[in-house]
Protein backbone atom coordinates (compact mmCIF):
# COMPACT_ATOMS: atom_id res chain seq x y z
CA UNK A 1 0.00 0.00 0.00
CA UNK A 2 1.04 3.60 -0.60
CA UNK A 3 2.31 5.81 2.14
CA UNK A 4 0.44 8.94 3.27
CA UNK A 5 2.54 11.92 4.36
CA UNK A 6 0.95 15.06 5.84
CA UNK A 7 2.99 18.27 5.76
CA UNK A 8 1.69 21.14 7.86
CA UNK A 9 2.96 24.55 8.88
CA UNK A 10 2.10 28.21 8.92
CA UNK A 11 1.77 30.54 5.95
CA UNK A 12 5.01 30.84 3.96
CA UNK A 13 6.70 28.19 6.13
CA UNK A 14 8.09 26.28 3.13
CA UNK A 15 5.65 23.39 3.30
CA UNK A 16 4.90 23.29 -0.45
CA UNK A 17 8.58 23.11 -1.42
CA UNK A 18 9.18 20.42 1.22
CA UNK A 19 6.16 18.50 -0.12
CA UNK A 20 7.31 18.81 -3.75
CA UNK A 21 10.77 17.54 -2.83
CA UNK A 22 9.24 14.63 -0.88
CA UNK A 23 6.87 13.68 -3.73
CA UNK A 24 9.71 13.75 -6.28
CA UNK A 25 11.73 11.41 -4.05
CA UNK A 26 8.89 8.86 -4.07
CA UNK A 27 8.82 8.19 -7.80
CA UNK A 28 8.99 9.66 -11.29
CA UNK A 29 6.41 12.04 -12.79
CA UNK A 30 4.36 12.87 -9.70
CA UNK A 31 0.78 14.06 -10.02
CA UNK A 32 -0.06 17.46 -8.56
CA UNK A 33 -3.64 17.44 -7.25
CA UNK A 34 -4.47 21.14 -7.09
CA UNK A 35 -7.34 22.29 -4.90
CA UNK A 36 -7.05 26.01 -5.69
CA UNK A 37 -9.78 27.70 -7.67
CA UNK A 38 -8.52 30.68 -9.64
CA UNK A 39 -10.95 33.48 -8.84
CA UNK A 40 -8.75 36.55 -9.24
CA UNK A 41 -5.46 37.78 -10.70
CA UNK A 42 -3.55 37.31 -7.46
CA UNK A 43 -4.50 33.61 -7.24
CA UNK A 44 -3.69 33.16 -10.93
CA UNK A 45 -0.20 34.55 -10.26
CA UNK A 46 0.28 32.19 -7.30
CA UNK A 47 -0.76 29.17 -9.36
CA UNK A 48 1.56 30.23 -12.21
CA UNK A 49 4.48 30.60 -9.79
CA UNK A 50 3.84 27.13 -8.33
CA UNK A 51 3.66 25.58 -11.83
CA UNK A 52 6.87 27.34 -12.93
CA UNK A 53 8.72 26.15 -9.82
CA UNK A 54 7.57 22.54 -10.31
CA UNK A 55 8.46 22.33 -13.97
CA UNK A 56 7.41 19.84 -16.62
CA UNK A 57 8.14 16.65 -14.66
CA UNK A 58 4.74 16.99 -12.96
CA UNK A 59 1.29 16.24 -14.33
CA UNK A 60 -1.58 18.37 -13.04
CA UNK A 61 -4.94 17.11 -11.82
CA UNK A 62 -7.11 20.02 -10.64
CA UNK A 63 -9.81 19.04 -8.13
CA UNK A 64 -11.31 21.71 -5.88
CA UNK A 65 -13.98 19.57 -4.17
CA UNK A 66 -13.73 15.76 -4.40
CA UNK A 67 -10.25 14.77 -3.25
CA UNK A 68 -11.17 11.14 -2.60
CA UNK A 69 -12.33 10.78 -6.22
CA UNK A 70 -9.19 12.53 -7.47
CA UNK A 71 -6.99 10.13 -5.51
CA UNK A 72 -8.90 7.12 -6.80
CA UNK A 73 -8.65 8.45 -10.37
CA UNK A 74 -4.89 9.06 -10.16
CA UNK A 75 -3.87 5.97 -8.16
CA UNK A 76 -1.46 3.90 -10.21
CA UNK A 77 0.00 6.97 -11.94
CA UNK A 78 2.78 7.60 -9.39
CA UNK A 79 3.09 9.67 -6.24
CA UNK A 80 0.49 12.38 -5.72
CA UNK A 81 0.85 15.75 -4.03
CA UNK A 82 -2.37 17.34 -2.74
CA UNK A 83 -1.91 21.08 -2.23
CA UNK A 84 -3.71 22.01 -0.09
CA UNK A 85 -6.32 20.81 2.41
CA UNK A 86 -7.16 24.27 3.74
CA UNK A 87 -7.98 25.64 0.29
CA UNK A 88 -10.05 22.49 -0.25
CA UNK A 89 -11.89 23.15 3.02
CA UNK A 90 -12.59 26.75 1.93
CA UNK A 91 -14.04 25.45 -1.34
CA UNK A 92 -16.23 22.96 0.52
CA UNK A 93 -17.51 25.51 3.04
CA UNK A 94 -18.20 28.16 0.39
CA UNK A 95 -20.09 25.65 -1.77
CA UNK A 96 -22.25 24.59 1.19
CA UNK A 97 -21.05 20.97 1.13
CA UNK A 98 -20.98 18.75 4.19
CA UNK A 99 -17.24 19.05 4.86
CA UNK A 100 -17.36 16.47 7.65
CA UNK A 101 -18.77 13.76 5.36
CA UNK A 102 -16.31 14.63 2.60
CA UNK A 103 -13.40 14.57 5.09
CA UNK A 104 -14.51 11.12 6.30
CA UNK A 105 -14.52 9.94 2.67
CA UNK A 106 -11.00 11.29 2.15
CA UNK A 107 -9.69 9.64 5.33
CA UNK A 108 -11.30 6.35 4.33
CA UNK A 109 -9.72 6.52 0.86
CA UNK A 110 -6.14 7.26 1.98
CA UNK A 111 -5.17 3.87 3.49
CA UNK A 112 -6.21 2.00 0.33
CA UNK A 113 -4.02 3.98 -2.07
CA UNK A 114 -1.36 1.99 -3.93
CA UNK A 115 0.82 5.00 -4.70
CA UNK A 116 2.12 7.47 -2.12
CA UNK A 117 0.13 10.60 -1.26
CA UNK A 118 1.77 13.76 0.11
CA UNK A 119 -0.72 16.26 1.51
CA UNK A 120 -0.08 19.92 2.34
CA UNK A 121 -2.18 21.73 4.92
CA UNK A 122 -1.97 24.93 6.93
CA UNK A 123 -1.62 24.91 10.69
CA UNK A 124 -4.24 27.47 11.63
CA UNK A 125 -4.57 26.89 15.38
CA UNK A 126 -1.43 28.68 16.53
CA UNK A 127 -2.74 32.21 16.05
CA UNK A 128 -5.26 34.43 17.75
CA UNK A 129 -8.94 33.58 18.06
CA UNK A 130 -10.64 35.00 14.94
CA UNK A 131 -13.07 37.86 15.45
CA UNK A 132 -15.96 36.48 13.38
CA UNK A 133 -17.97 33.29 13.28
CA UNK A 134 -17.05 32.19 9.73
CA UNK A 135 -13.33 32.49 10.49
CA UNK A 136 -13.76 30.61 13.80
CA UNK A 137 -15.78 27.88 12.06
CA UNK A 138 -13.07 27.59 9.41
CA UNK A 139 -10.28 27.42 12.00
CA UNK A 140 -12.14 24.74 13.96
CA UNK A 141 -12.92 22.69 10.81
CA UNK A 142 -9.32 22.95 9.58
CA UNK A 143 -8.04 21.75 12.94
CA UNK A 144 -10.44 18.81 12.88
CA UNK A 145 -9.55 17.81 9.31
CA UNK A 146 -5.84 18.10 10.06
CA UNK A 147 -6.25 15.83 13.08
CA UNK A 148 -8.24 13.26 11.11
CA UNK A 149 -5.74 13.13 8.26
CA UNK A 150 -2.78 13.05 10.68
CA UNK A 151 -4.37 10.06 12.42
CA UNK A 152 -4.40 8.00 9.20
CA UNK A 153 -1.09 9.35 7.87
CA UNK A 154 2.04 7.26 8.09
CA UNK A 155 4.18 10.35 8.55
CA UNK A 156 3.53 13.95 9.66
CA UNK A 157 6.01 16.76 9.04
CA UNK A 158 5.86 20.28 10.48
CA UNK A 159 7.46 22.94 8.28
CA UNK A 160 9.20 25.71 10.22
CA UNK A 161 11.24 28.41 8.42
CA UNK A 162 11.65 26.11 5.41
CA UNK A 163 12.88 23.20 7.52
CA UNK A 164 11.04 19.89 7.96
CA UNK A 165 10.50 18.63 11.50
CA UNK A 166 9.22 15.05 11.66
CA UNK A 167 6.30 14.83 14.11
CA UNK A 168 5.09 11.29 13.35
Amino acid sequence: MGKTILITGGARSGKSVIAETKALSLGPRPVYVATAEIRDAEMAARVAAHRARRGSEWSDHPEPLDLAAALRATDGQGPRLVDCLTLWLSNLMLSGRDWQAVARDLCAALPGQRDPVVIVTNEVGAGIVPDNRLARDFRDAAGEINQRVAAVADEVILAVAGLPLKVK
